[in-house]
């Protein structure tokens, strides 16, 4: 008998290796949970690895491994975690451009068709942070039913440390640009007025933590002087 974080945590670990392949982070697991510390994560995993659910594989980084479900985890079961999972919409996205520092651009009107044209700024890295969102390139359609209220903008992503939320190095992501965020959220970040990168938002008490979703990559840990949020991320658009 499982006790209910138990289970909720043997039910995010489940779902986040059946869509990614890719066991969840302990910050992940953490904040899925509403956990104030990664030590409650470490104590619900020993339980669960006692209780013969999972098993840690040894000299791998962040790897367990499900090996049985109690009843009521089956494929339909949603996880607990609050986390970005993309709209992927398939379509052209025009040629690149080379990239200075960001500017505003509002979303462009609805064209009549139910459809709206987002500006296309530029390159953001999801990677090593580079100079990134120029002026207006191109644009791209949307659904308008797929935005919501606010201004958006786009990036073309290059690099891969944003793989495990889904985030491909070649996808296009659109932007709700504010300037705050909550910890979670996936973000465009300017560091120093000189950098951006698409990372994911953690707050860690007076310092920001710029997370990547791959563990090749390391979290950046600055001071909030250093790091302004240009946007958050809605939705992406692959090109097949």
């Amino acid at each position: 008998m499982l006790t209910r974080k138990q289970f909720e945590l043997l039910r995010f670990i489940q779902e986040r290796l059946r869509e990614s392949g890719v066991p969840p982070s302990f910050d992940e697991m953490k904040d899925a949970l509403d956990l104030k510390s990664k030590s409650g994560i470490h104590r619900l995993i020993m339980a669960l690895e006692e209780r013969g659910f999972i098993r840690r594989l040894p000299n791998r980084a962040r790897a367990l491994e499900v090996i049985k479900l109690p009843d009521g985890i089956g494929a339909g079961s949603q996880p607990p975690a609050r986390r970005f999972n993309p709209s992927i919409v398939q379509g052209g996205l025009g040629k690149d451009g080379m990239a200075t520092k960001p500017r505003p651009v509002d979303s462009a009107p609805d064209d009549g068709r139910g459809s709206i044209s987002i500006p296309v700024m530029g390159r953001i890295a999801a990677g090593t942070p580079i100079s990134a969102i120029q002026s207006r390139s191109h644009s791209v359609a949307l659904p308008a039913d797929m935005l919501g209220a606010g201004e958006h903008f786009a990036l073309e992503v290059r690099g891969d440390s944003m793989v495990d939320a889904g985030i491909l190095d070649g996808d296009t992501v659109v932007i709700r640009r504010q300037d705050v965020a909550n910890t979670g959220d996936i973000i465009v970040a300017l560091i120093d007025d000189e950098e951006a990168t698409l990372k994911r938002l953690r707050k860690r008490g007076s310092s920001i933590a710029l997370e990547a979703a791959n563990p090749a990559y390391e979290t950046r840990v600055l001071g909030p002087d250093r790091v302004k949020i240009q946007g958050r991320l809605v939705n992406l658009m692959r090109r097949y």
